[in-house]
């Protein structure tokens, strides 16, 4: 029993062969289940049973020339949870193959940062990159360990460069090249010269173009100790792994490293580096290009620090006081310092003063429940706590993005648009409801009403934000987002959805659906209230001994179509204020943001006046029911 339970715990051992063709244009590998085809004009494609892999052989002792087509015997190793199989290949060497999945690639790179990493493996990483290409695309964590990985080996080159002061040695990769510099006493001595020119390699002769000239301080390589004033420029060709989310990368991405990972940082004179850039065919005036650098430690672009000068026959100017990644991003015009303080105050101010109004709609409501409870004025209630929650949660939206830990401004974002999607529901809930008591108003009877209403009023978008959480190790949907306004390099960050197209795709679709929902109920309750007027008419002309039960309906009429258009009022208001946040979304129009701003802050306000006018009517009927012997029956009624 005991070698049953050895055999079950250790990887699967089996047998196969490994098969190499190899001609004048490309080399076939082929095993049972996997099939490689390196071609001189395509690259390298690996399968494994339809999914993308990485195949790799060490051989001694063979010599391959163009017709060569041999078979192998191999022992094969599996690892299946990873989709890792190794080929033992006995007196001629070893392959191995690793599926394009994170528990596979992250390990395989990370065994690549070894003291004596250096070309080798530089071209062995982006090999990696290169087979798993959609891997790289999508997985935040593959991207990160990649950049950990090529930059350590960067220094491992530029340790083993062994270059004498004054030289310099260009190292030419398929996807990068780099430029190790050792800067002597005489480059930096010449007088009245505060920068002096880096050589930054350029990968093909034809892009010869497009590489930025690079000029660093003179007074802080000066504080370098001789030994250690090696600098690094790395040029990119594909600069994907610098792309966490949908930037537009429109100029060469340059790495500037100096020895020993030191950084130059709060340069008095700082870093300057022109850029050549192409403007897109279909550029806007709401967009510019703006000087970024990539930070390394919360993985993404940034532009304080930067300064962005100007733009003149394709090349911009950046100086920057640190040393890191740099490039030039084509970005949506960004609020003006000035309109964004006039704004956050509008914002902040207001949002109090709703959360205010709205926890006063609360307590009016607990203290005034009744035993025979009014279900429109709890629906009431349910819309004014989405708009308490969505309004108290964004004032935690700045104060979440500065505090240290990474899941509270997770939480505080996911917190907001659980409010939002909470607020949009409960407006198409307060449409059904209005629809139900205009539409069909006698005796109307639905087990457990408020219980099914409140499980897809906040149940919903419960189940949206659990899910977009849930795919946290696909992408993170939230977390801080940086807001950088126009006149400055300031940037603000705030907790809240970090992808555009999530937020568009998720939120506008649901917001149409919703407004459109709404706008079907405005057509159904507005016809209603036509046809109930001729009835009332035609009534009317019966005669004087129906007289009082026709003034008694009227007044219910009437009643009933003040609360409709009252709902209906609150509900376009609502939803045309939201409708303002998408038209203003993606580009500057100041007077849509002003507007919304303002009726925003209102809504509060306007909810709070709803309930008081409810409230009064509920007493009103509560009083009319205890003057008469017998109840007036109307309404939606449940159990």
């Amino acid at each position: 029993m005991v070698p049953l339970l050895l055999i079950l715990l250790v990887p699967e051992l089996l047998a196969d062969q490994v098969c190499f063709n190899i001609s004048d244009s490309d080399m076939n590998i082929n095993t049972t289940t996997i099939n490689i085809t390196d071609s001189r004009l395509g690259g390298v494609t690996c399968m494994k049973d339809r999914f993308h892999c990485i195949f790799q052989c060490e051989f001694s002792n063979m010599t391959w020339f163009s017709g060569s087509s041999i078979c192998f015997n191999a022992r094969v190793t599996r690892i299946p949870e990873r989709l890792t199989t190794f080929y033992s290949i006995e007196a001629y060497g070893n392959c191995s193959s690793y599926g394009c999945m994170e528990d596979a690639i992250v390990p395989l790179m990370e065994s690549l940062n070894r003291k004596s990493s250096d070309k080798g493996e530089l071209n062995e990483l982006f090999f990696i990159r290169q087979s798993c290409r959609q891997l790289f695309s999508s997985n935040h964590r593959v991207k990160k360990t990649f950049i950990n990985v090529e930059r350590r080996i960067i220094h491992n080159i530029m340790e083993t460069s062994n270059l004498m002061p004054g030289t310099s040695m260009i190292y030419n990769l398929k996807d990068l090249s780099l430029n190790v510099v050792n800067i002597s006493e005489t480059d930096l001595s010449p007088a009245g010269t505060d920068l002096i020119p880096i050589e930054a390699p350029q990968l093909l002769a034809e892009n010869g173009s497009t590489v930025p000239e690079i000029l660093l301080p003179v007074y802080a390589l000066r504080d370098i100790p001789q030994e250690e004033r090696i600098v690094g420029l790395v040029s990119y060709m594909q600069p994907s792994q610098f792309q966490f989310e949908q930037e537009v990368i429109s100029s060469m991405v340059i790495r500037i490293e100096l020895l020993n990972e030191r950084r130059l940082h709060d340069l008095t004179t700082p870093v300057q580096m022109i850029f050549r850039v192409t403007a897109p065919r279909d550029m806007d005036n709401d967009s510019r290009f703006q000087c970024c650098y990539f930070d390394e430690h919360d993985w993404g672009w940034k532009s304080d620090g930067c300064e962005t000068l100007d733009y003149r026959e394709s090349n911009i100017t950046c100086n920057c006081k640190h040393t890191t990644p740099f490039s030039v991003l084509l970005i949506k015009q960004p609020i003006a310092e000035a309109h964004w303080k006039i704004l956050s105050y509008i914002s902040y101010i207001g949002c109090g003063l709703s959360a205010f109004f709205t926890a006063l709609s609360l307590l009016m409501y607990v203290f005034s429940r009744k035993h025979q409870m009014d279900y429109s004025f709890a629906i009431h209630a349910s819309l004014s706590g989405a708009l308490f929650l969505l309004n108290s949660t964004f004032l935690l939206t700045e104060w979440g993005s500065r505090v240290g830990l990474d899941w509270v401004c997770v939480f505080v974002a996911a917190v907001l648009h659980y409010s939002l999607l909470c607020c949009f529901t409960w407006m198409a809930i307060e449409a059904l409801h209005l629809y139900l008591l205009l539409i069909k108003v006698f005796n109307t009877y639905y087990k457990h009403y408020l219980v099914k209403l409140s499980l897809v009023g906040w149940g919903i978008p419960g189940v949206i934000v659990t899910v977009s959480l849930g795919m946290k190790d696909f992408k993170q949907f939230y977390g801080v987002t940086q807001m950088t306004m126009t006149d400055t390099n300031q940037t603000n960050a705030i907790c809240w959805i970090t992808d555009d197209s999530f937020f568009y795709s998720l939120n506008l679709v649901y917001f149409i659906f919703i407004f459109v929902f709404n706008s079907g109920i405005l057509v159904a309750v507005a016809s209603r209230i036509c046809k109930m007027k001729q009835v009332f008419r035609s009534t009317s002309k019966l005669g004087t001994e129906t007289q009082g039960k026709t003034w008694k309906d009227s007044k219910r009429f009437s009643d009933s179509c003040k609360s409709g258009l009252t709902v209906l009022g609150l509900t376009c208001l609502m939803g045309t204020t939201w409708g303002l946040a998408f038209l203003g979304s993606g580009y500057v129009n100041y007077p849509v943001l002003y507007l919304f701003c303002i009726l925003n802050s209102a809504q509060g306000f306007f909810i709070f006046i709803w309930v008081c006018q409810s409230a009064r009517k509920q007493r009103r009927r509560d009083m009319e029911e205890r003057m008469t012997s017998t109840p007036t029956s109307s309404g939606i009624k449940s159990d």
